[in-house]
């Protein structure tokens, strides 16, 4: 049986979990690079890749399809030296980045004749990262977005999108800019704004310590994406440039008009811009997964008392709930503490949420 030869570029958390969808599937073989010796011994000893090296060359030969799921910055990097390969005739390149334009332009600047490329993205991820959090569920009930361009042989796109229906995704074809526009709306910019707001009370901070004090709750979580990697939003924002400067645009023109209806008293522009963001964001879909991971917390209150934190996380451990993180956001003698339980997944959630309050806890979301 003919086998076919799948070379991942980035095993990390995406380039991980793309292997492990693909590894141990009839008449597959998933080969890993790496650029340092104990990163191809990882892939190995997890179990994450067939095989794993060191060259480039080598991963490359005779590969059907290669995955480069390096950081967006260096995307352009990699596409000039596998073009110089003598990569097998038919061959086919696709990436994970979050930006798909600046990628396409630089793929058609190649000409690639005997091999095609097209772009992907794969709209899930994880508020962890590298090989250690791959897992073959991440795509699972997510969208995949590909974008071929003009002149992509049907036969090209049909056998990438087959080989990705192993992620149990579901797979959209977008055009490059219209996928940057929308990406750009819904992850980029609102990126952007958790970090210049925490960066406003930050700067508050300097002045009050009860900012940093009081922020505790609702405005660390609504802010959570300002945690992410700066090296990667560093290369995703600049890769996205152009749209995010009209975007940015539109927003100052949103928030002038706050300005606007707080100094006249506005109290009816209020209500009704509020109304219509509470309309649309009903519509939205709720079970999905998507660019900005959800999160699945829960909070109880639970009083001062010596082993309560223990039990807690027994009792979930006993019944094989998965647990990611605790946090006790207050607790003094004289008030309940109220202790953050996160899961990773909703029906560890749910099950966490049966067995706490069947244990008399008060448990909110």
């Amino acid at each position: 049986m003919n086998t076919t030869k799948i070379a991942i570029f980035g095993v990390g958390l995406i380039g991980g979990s793309l292997a492990l969808c693909f590894k141990g599937k009839p008449g597959l073989t998933v080969v890993g690079h790496a650029h340092l010796p104990e990163l191809a011994d990882k892939y190995m000893s997890r179990g994450v890749v067939d095989a794993a090296t060191l060259s480039m060359e080598e991963a490359a030969l005779d590969a059907d399809f290669i995955f480069l799921c390096v950081p967006v910055g260096m995307l352009e990097e990699y596409l000039d030296r596998l073009s110089a390969l003598p990569l097998k005739k038919g061959c086919i390149i696709t990436d994970v980045g979050s930006t798909k334009a600046s990628i396409a332009q630089a793929a058609r600047a190649h000409d690639f004749k005997d091999f095609y490329f097209i772009g992907g993205h794969p709209m899930a991820g994880s508020e962890r990262s590298g090989v250690e959090a791959a897992t073959p569920l991440l795509f699972e009930n997510a969208y995949y977005v590909l974008t071929p361009p003009p002149g992509t042989p049907d036969h090209a796109y049909d056998a990438l999108a087959q080989l990705l229906s192993y992620t149990r995704a579901q797979i959209v074809k977008v055009d490059p800019v219209l996928h940057d526009e929308i990406v750009g709306a819904i992850s980029h910019l609102p990126h952007i704004i958790a970090v210049a707001l925490v960066n406003q009370v930050c700067d508050y901070n300097h002045s009050n310590s009860l900012y940093r004090l009081l922020a505790a709750g609702g405005f660390r979580d609504i802010t959570r994406i300002a945690s992410s990697d700066p090296l990667i939003w560093r290369d995703i924002l600049l890769g996205n440039k152009n749209v995010l400067l009209r975007q940015l645009k539109d927003w100052n023109e949103g928030i002038a008009a706050f300005v606007e209806m707080l100094e006249e008293g506005d109290g009816q522009a209020i209500q009704e811009a509020f109304a219509k963001a509470n309309d649309f964001r009903s519509e939205l879909p709720e079970r999905r997964k998507g660019m900005i991971t959800p999160s699945f917390d829960l909070y109880l209150d639970v009083p001062d008392t010596p082993g309560i934190i223990g039990k807690i996380a027994t009792e979930l451990g006993v019944r094989h709930i998965n647990l990611s993180n605790m946090q006790i956001i207050e607790s003094r003698e004289d008030v309940p503490g109220i202790l953050r339980l996160s899961f990773r997944q909703e029906h560890d959630l749910e099950r966490a949420k049966e067995l706490l309050q069947s244990m008399s806890y008060q448990v909110s979301q």
